[in-house]
């Protein structure tokens, strides 16, 4: 985007005076923005410049701690698990809720827990400020919070003449706060959003941000309507604005489209789940017959396991496909193992790091780990605890090339990127210790070292990298390496900012979309009818809505698997059905499932099976 922007700037100021253009040095999202100021005021704040910052598995690793260490984990009734903990923290930071608000709202299951629950989140931020870390809500928290002080809060509001927001209407209550803080009288203030695709209320976005935002100054801001849409056909865009516009509150837009076309929306009934997969499988394969890549189709879906009996129906049919989203980068056990040394290396007093570096040493076990991460904390050399440490006979092998390891990357002679390749290559006899799949796994560290030449040091790698990980890994790595030309299945979350010629949209039904899980009020309502406005817009050129009259629900709690009824959804009411096309797919046109041919004669496959090793 920065070098798009800087393009674009040129092109438009070069006539004029090309002496005024500077690159873009402040662009990042706003955990990216608050790290680097939070870096630059530490001292004037009381925190250590050298801190490190914890991904939300590592924050979750160390709520855990705590919540071990407070006792809550031998509760004779269940304690909410740590990554339920660590996202109801998160929610209460970022939404500005209070803890008995968010409880309630969100995890009503977990209210009996609230007075234990406070206790954690007290340990947590205690053992994350004794360690010198922050997670990525601190990132939020410390900034807004530094924003209160007049002297600070003027130096970065005068630092900034134009403070430019994308995607705001993907912002919550602690982002929008930051902002306000810096520009309270809005002035320089320019943001740009969709309050249709405002999706993510889960994450805690707050779609206020945006509708409110005009009256939040005095002049109230100015709003320029974005109308021209550049990816979809004309008669795609008329069904989508009707769609969005029954929405209850709404800035009033209409797309609109050079494209024109008479082929409108197709709107398809199925008998039930099955048929759907066989229409979009039989649709699928005639666009590629007429020359629409796999690669240019995708099927998306309100819930990842919507996708469960199309993606069997692909696998045998030979149809290569991936679905989004899946494990990240940084959450492969192997590069989190590397990157942990790095940053046990940078900040010794991180004891998440400390225990995981520690114990991908054989003999090395947590109560092991954590008697020497407590002599760390409590010296001010920890090359000197490391090298004073006696290791059990089971580590003694392997515990000098650790020591080794250690005081090369934190004395003065360490230097990036070859910090890196030092850490790969300790970690390689482990990497083949630890996982069958080895081989697969070492290029994935060979790629950690391309993308950390790009770094001027490792402070800024491992701040950088926490906060725009890549999406690839080698965990990963099936249809794309397999097949030159593959289908993408995606929840409709995940497909957001994207865009394909063929869309096909799986059970448009009641119950999927809106989902049963998100009708309890008229908010959750209103964000079920934007995410089918998302689905909607991804289509270039040819969108399919299926709507199955029945499906088939997996383990209800009163009545167990059965088939249920559906109906369309409440999103698509009578009176807009002339943007679409609609269309009953014909049973006839489907083999009937049902029938199966008859075995004359029983076989006994268990004998068979013990007779290949008699």
């Amino acid at each position: 985007m920065a070098r798009r922007v800087e393009r674009i700037v040129a092109s438009a100021v070069a006539l004029r005076n090309p002496a005024v253009l500077r690159p873009i040095t402040w662009s990042g999202t706003f955990h990216a923005i608050g790290a680097r100021l939070l870096r630059h005021y530490a001292r004037d704040i009381g925190i250590d410049p050298a801190f490190t910052i914890h991904d939300r598995e590592d924050s979750a690793d160390l709520m855990n701690l705590v919540r071990h260490e407070l006792g809550l984990s031998t509760k004779e009734r269940r304690f909410p698990l740590k990554a339920t903990c660590l996202a109801i923290y998160s929610l209460a930071v970022n939404a500005q809720l209070p803890i008995d608000v968010v409880l309630a709202r969100q995890f009503p299951w977990c209210k009996d827990w609230k007075g234990e629950l406070r206790a954690l989140f007290k340990g947590y931020v205690d053992a994350k400020q004794r360690q010198n870390v922050l997670d990525y809500d601190d990132l939020l928290l410390y900034w807004a919070e530094m924003m209160c002080e007049p002297s600070i809060a003027n130096a970065i509001s005068e630092r900034f003449e134009h403070v430019l927001v994308d995607e705001y209407q993907d912002t919550n209550r602690l982002q929008a706060l930051v902002l306000t803080r810096m520009k309270p009288d809005g002035c320089g203030v320019t943001v740009v959003g969709d309050d249709a695709q405002s999706i993510y209320s889960f994450r805690a976005a707050e779609i206020r941000n945006i509708l409110d935002f005009p009256g939040l100054f005095t002049p109230p801001a100015h709003v320029i309507t974005l109308e021209k849409n550049y990816r979809s056909t004309q008669a795609i865009l008329n069904a989508s604005n009707a769609v969005i516009s029954i929405a209850a509150e709404r800035f009033t837009k209409d797309l609109t489209s050079d494209r024109p076309s008479a082929q409108k929306p197709a709107l398809v009934s199925v008998r039930d789940g099955s048929d759907q997969v066989t229409y979009v499988v039989e649709r699928i394969l005639e666009a590629r017959e007429a020359g629409v890549p796999l690669k240019a189709q995708a099927v998306l879906f309100r819930a990842a396991h919507h996708s469960a009996e199309l993606e069997i129906e692909l696998a045998r049919r030979n149809i290569p496909f991936v679905k989004f989203g899946g494990l990240r980068f940084l959450e492969a056990a192997h590069v989190k193992d590397v990157l942990s040394v790095l940053r046990l290396a940078e900040n010794p007093g991180d004891r998440v790091a400390g225990f995981r570096v520690l114990q991908l040493l054989p003999g090395i076990g947590p109560t092991t780990a954590g008697r020497l991460l407590e002599r760390i904390a409590e010296r001010l050399e920890p090359r000197e605890v490391i090298r004073d440490f006696r290791p059990t006979a089971a580590t003694r092998e392997d515990w000098p090339a650790f020591v080794e390891l250690f005081v090369r990357l934190r004395s003065s002679q360490a230097s990036w990127p070859a910090d890196l390749g030092d850490v790969r290559a300790w970690y390689e006899p482990h990497l083949e210790r630890l996982h069958a799949d080895a081989q697969i796994r070492r290029a994935d560290l060979h790629q950690l070292e391309q993308i950390a030449a790009g770094f001027p040091t490792r402070e800024r790698f491992l701040t950088e990298l926490t906060l725009d990980p890549p999406n690839a890994t080698s965990d990963q790595a099936d249809a794309p390496l397999l097949d030159e030309d593959y289908l993408i299945l995606s929840t409709i979350h995940s497909a957001k900012g994207q865009e394909w010629k063929s869309v096909y949209v799986l059970n448009v039904v009641d119950g999927c979309i809106p989902s049963d899980m998100a009708t309890e009020t008229p908010a959750q309502i209103e964000e079920e009818r934007r995410l089918l406005y998302v689905a909607m817009t991804r289509a270039k050129d040819d969108l399919h809505l299926i709507v199955p009259q029945r499906f088939f629900t997996h383990q209800q709690p009163s009545t167990g698997d059965r088939h249920v009824f559906a109906s369309r959804t409440r999103f698509i009411p009578a009176g807009i059905l002339d943007r679409f096309a609609c269309l009953a797919w014909p049973v006839s046109q489907r083999q009937d499932r049902s029938t199966r041919p008859v075995i004359t004669a029983p076989v006994d496959l268990k004998s068979r099976m013990r007779g290949m090793w008699a």
